[in-house]
């Protein structure tokens, strides 16, 4: 793939009113979802969730782009055609998680480190030949008594650059997500602080790597306070820190920013997208990649009669996706 159709493909991810799901759940993840609802983890009733979520009606109105699991993007519908080729014929991009999570950091209590370059770039083609067009790779960094260190920043943020590079050689658009968590009682200020760390970390690190930022897209993490912290900022705080932080530290040539809702309530992660694109005055497309955020509901409503509400939870998929599709463009009414 050229860099024109990678640029091409990066901006078509952040069109308009329109973002990103992440269904990428590992099995081990969905399990903890399935569980929490009443659902057998099995690998049909996996297949058939993720087929409930992608063929929404209309879903491509506000979803450029669904990020997958490797078992998903080998599954196919109920009728036979395979996920990515349906969200392709559907105008939705195909993207799949690459990562292979997080370990500990050797050296740095306390602190991880995602791993999975090692054969990387084989798996990159072969997600390539089975219709994926971008991929993404998450690193988390944590805040804590004397953490992060400089040493788990960097170590994050040259593994995000090293992927990213490998991506762009094969031909995906890489969506680099250096995710701080919001577990802790540190402060919003904390928080910036740390983000604008991270961020600078990140973009020297692909600079140096030689990754094409006009072929990229970040997902990111919100300025915001720790969940367990006395004092939470209220919605035009956490806009307008989080826009500031990201307007001090990522290039304007990067095509779009997503973000992640991070352990947000759903109407938190719209409001705060929403009161962000509402400052105006942006280089970049403000987007979302909720995963939670987007499926919580409908997973709920799906649980409770698996065939009879199908439909049914489609349709809060499509209201949720419709809510941050205009929250991305600084329209959404509560």
């Amino acid at each position: 793939m050229s860099i024109e159709q990678l640029a091409e493909t990066a901006q078509a991810m952040v069109a308009r009113g329109k973002g990103i799901i992440a269904i990428d759940e590992s099995t081990s993840t969905i399990a903890k979802r399935f569980e929490g609802v009443g659902i057998e983890n099995t690998e049909e009733n996996r297949r058939a969730y993720r087929e409930l979520l992608l063929t929404t009606p209309k879903l491509s109105d506000y979803i450029s782009g669904a990020i997958l699991f490797d078992e998903t993007i080998r599954q196919s519908t109920k009728d036979g055609v395979p996920f990515a080729k349906y969200m392709a014929a559907n105008g939705i991009i195909p993207g799949i998680k690459v990562d292979k999570g997080t370990h500990p950091l050797a050296g740095c209590p306390g602190e991880v480190v995602t791993e999975g370059l090692d054969g990387l770039r084989e798996r990159l083609k072969e997600y390539y030949s089975l219709g994926a067009r971008f991929a993404k790779w998450r690193a988390v960094i944590t805040i804590g008594d004397d953490i992060p260190s400089g040493t788990c920043i960097e170590a994050n943020a040259h593994a995000l650059a090293r992927y990213a590079a490998l991506c762009q050689e094969n031909g995906l658009v890489p969506m680099v997500e250096p995710e701080v968590l919001m577990d802790g009682d540190h402060d919003i200020q904390t928080c910036y602080e740390v983000t604008e760390a991270t961020l600078r970390s990140l973009f020297g690190a692909l600079y140096e790597q030689n990754v094409l930022l006009e072929g990229t897209i970040l997902k990111a993490s919100m300025v915001i306070a720790g969940k367990d912290c006395a004092e939470q900022a209220d919605v035009d705080e956490v806009a307008e820190s989080t826009v500031m932080c990201l307007k001090s530290t990522v290039p304007a040539i990067l095509p779009g920013i997503v973000f992640l809702s991070g352990g947000q309530t759903d109407e938190q992660s719209t409001a705060h997208l929403d009161a962000m694109n509402r400052l105006g005055n942006l280089p970049w497309p403000l987007s979302f990649s909720y995963g939670r955020a987007m499926q919580q509901a409908a997973l709920k409503l799906w649980s409770q009669d698996l065939k009879g509400n199908f439909a049914k939870a489609q349709a809060i998929v499509h209201a949720r996706a419709k809510e941050n599709g205009l929250a991305a463009i600084g329209e959404w009414e509560g």
